[in-house]
């Protein structure tokens, strides 16, 4: 075989192994960022900003807010799981994840996370208004620096947790012009009062893991017979009232208020199931059905104040 045959096999055969590499890198990047999460941020950003422009609905607006709030969004992801690489490494669940497996680098996550996260605050300050932008960056500042590190210190990090994850809608909310209102205030509780049951059925299902890994989440690795069930059926109960309010600042209509009274004594039922029954088949139902309950409700409501400019 000639010299140049032989150079030319190694070249394909280098591009054939940089292939699967760069894809297999590609898909770390991916995981960094949590799409999942990410994308269902990103929808109830899409849903706040259409019910703030329900009577002027613009695509172009939005897609600068979607675009500056994803990458502020990317950044926080990232950079959460970079503080959480020791607990990652101790937790089944999380142990593959890039970053304590060691395909991706501590500082490869340090320069893409703060690079993401201050370019979609300065592209949001720049192409959508300067409230959404401080808005972002508070909601990156709880997250990764208030309720990342204190899940070591305190299970009370589930309540300040809890701010940033109800805050994507209200950032559509600014991104279309609207202010910090009654309405705005009334979908922030909503989701507020919505994520306590969905973590909660979570952190019962990863206790123990949580425990090993040395965060102080609700509840703990033993905790008394139907605590956490008790306080699913409070928050849920206390969901039921609060997820009516949009009737009431003339944000939606009638058709809502019975979406979401229904829904909402669903969500009862199963907090009711897992209280009076504490296993993984009723937590992974609760968690199913609060992942019906918060798309269905915010689809409606978007409806719903959209017909009452029509």
């Amino acid at each position: 075989m000639s010299t140049t045959q032989q150079s030319y096999i190694a070249v394909e055969e280098s591009k054939t192994a940089a292939k699967p590499v760069s894809l297999a890198r590609f898909a770390d990047y991916i995981e960094l960022i949590k799409p999942r999460i990410s994308t269902m941020a990103l929808i109830s950003v899409a849903l706040g900003y259409t019910m703030a422009s329900a009577h002027s609905w613009s695509v172009i607006p939005l897609l600068h807010a979607l675009f500056g709030i994803g990458l502020v969004a990317v950044g926080c992801n990232s950079l959460n799981q970079l503080l959480e690489i020791k607990s990652d490494a101790l937790m089944t669940r999380t142990v593959n994840r890039p970053l304590p497996s060691g395909r991706i680098s501590v500082s490869e996550v340090l320069i893409f996370g703060i690079a993401s996260a201050l370019a979609g605050i300065f592209y949001l300050a720049l192409m959508v208004n300067l409230l959404t932008a401080f808005l972002s960056m508070l909601t990156l500042v709880l997250y990764v620096l208030v309720y990342t590190p204190l899940k070591r210190c305190t299970s009370l990090c589930t309540t300040i947790g809890a701010i940033p994850g109800a805050m994507p809608p209200i950032l559509g909310w600014t991104a279309a012009g609207g202010n910090l209102n009654t309405s705005s205030f009334t979908i922030f509780a909503i989701m507020f009062f919505w994520q306590f049951p969905h973590f909660l059925a979570i952190a019962w299902l990863y206790r123990h893991q949580y425990h090993q890994a040395g965060l102080k989440m609700l509840p703990a690795p033993d905790p008394a017979r139907g605590m956490i069930g008790w306080m699913c059926v409070i928050y849920a109960t206390l969901l039921i009232p609060v997820s009516l309010l949009p009737q009431f600042v003339s944000l939606s209509g009638t058709v809502y208020s019975a979406t979401a009274f229904v829904l909402g004594i669903g969500y009862l039922v199963f907090s009711i199931r897992f209280l009076r029954d504490e296993s993984r088949k009723t937590a992974r139902e609760l968690i199913w059905f609060s992942l019906i309950y918060l798309p269905v409700l915010l689809l409606t409501l978007t409806w719903d104040r959209l017909q009452l400019f029509n």
